[in-house]
């Protein structure tokens, strides 16, 4: 059934996995342990992710092909070790998340099923204010992952332009891209959004063929969304170094400019990760050192509205109606009923 419990040193912490030998990945083999001992191989990685995030648990209590649920309210069983941080919907709701502070705090999560890890942009002491820029390059169907690399080193040269800014790549574990920028944790959900808008725009300027940010499936063609809405609050991506929900166990993983043209998204699973951690460590680890600027990015938003009538764009289905947002109707719907 699982075998016997063991018990995990995890950053001077010990933390007991019940039935280690239970198959989370059956067309792999790997194990609840195999999924903690991952995570403790890329420790240092996971945890500079995820420090003082609140973060939402993606967990799969049977394995890959069990029933999941997203967690986002921290558990009656916490350990009083693990922090927790008030973070608010845009529902008006409020719910206390985990905040991992410490390794051990994953291998609890691990203990219960847990493959993926969502952190909000935000920490704990300020919950409103993002301090990431996250831009997500979702391959549309008839594209694929070489088109989210080639519209990845055109939105370098974007985040280059508008402030200096820098992007940190990774894969998401399917088949897109996510660049990260640290920023400085001065604007709200809604202003960072905004930037976001503003770069995905003037990437489809440059790649109008290649590069899309509409919201409505039946425009986008064969192209690589630009996905605007992950920057709304209560919308989070996958962490780096965290494991999908896929029969082949792949991660999210880290990368450095200079191999994102010679990378494969398959490369990178619960088993060869921890080989090329031990070789070239986290390779996003200087993230934590930086914090950029929004100003240029805001200006473009301005221009973009005050020059091209490009205002704001729809927000996903399950929010309330935002101040100046257009017609959340699609397009073919909205010329049916006009």
């Amino acid at each position: 059934m699982g075998g016997a419990a063991v018990e995990l040193e995890a950053g001077g912490r010990t933390v007991r996995l019940s039935s280690p030998d239970k198959v989370f990945f059956p067309e792999r083999g790997f194990t609840k342990l195999d999924l903690a001992q991952y995570y403790l191989a890329v420790g240092d990685g996971i945890l500079r992710a995820l420090r003082d995030r609140p973060t939402t648990l993606e967990r799969y209590p049977d394995g890959v092909e069990g029933e999941s649920f997203y967690q986002k309210r921290a558990p009656k069983n916490l350990p009083d070790w693990i922090p927790t941080a008030t973070i608010s919907f845009p529902s008006g709701r409020t719910a206390d998340e985990i905040c991992p502070t410490e390794l051990a705090a994953v291998i609890w999560a691990a203990q219960f099923g847990t493959l993926t890890f969502h952190p909000w942009p935000v920490r704990s002491g300020a919950p409103d204010h993002p301090d990431e820029l996250r831009i997500d390059l979702d391959p549309q169907p008839g594209t694929d992952f070489a088109d989210a690399v080639r519209a990845a080193h055109e939105l370098r040269a974007v985040l280059d332009e508008f402030g200096g800014l820098r992007g940190w790549p990774k894969t998401s574990g399917g088949r897109g891209l996510h660049v990260f920028v640290p920023i400085e944790p001065r604007w709200n959900f809604v202003a960072v959004r905004r930037a976001v808008i503003a770069c995905g725009r003037e990437l489809e300027r440059r790649m109008p063929d290649a590069v899309t940010t509409a919201w409505w499936k039946e425009e986008r063609g064969e192209r690589i969304l630009v996905d605007y809405n992950q920057a709304a609050r209560d919308r989070t991506i996958a962490s780096a170094y965290s494991v999908r929900a896929h029969p082949r166990a792949p991660v999210s993983a880290p990368l450095r400019w200079d191999e994102v043209d010679t990378v494969k998204p398959e490369d990178f699973d619960l088993a060869t990760m921890p080989t090329r951690y031990a070789e070239v460590g986290d390779v996003h680890a200087d993230m934590e050192d930086h914090a950029y600027s929004l100003d240029q990015l805001l200006e473009l938003a301005d221009r973009d509205e005050r020059d091209r009538g490009l205002g704001d764009l729809p927000y996903p289905p399950e929010y309330p109606k935002m101040p100046g947002e257009p017609k959340r109707v699609q397009p073919s719907r909205a010329k049916h009923e006009s």
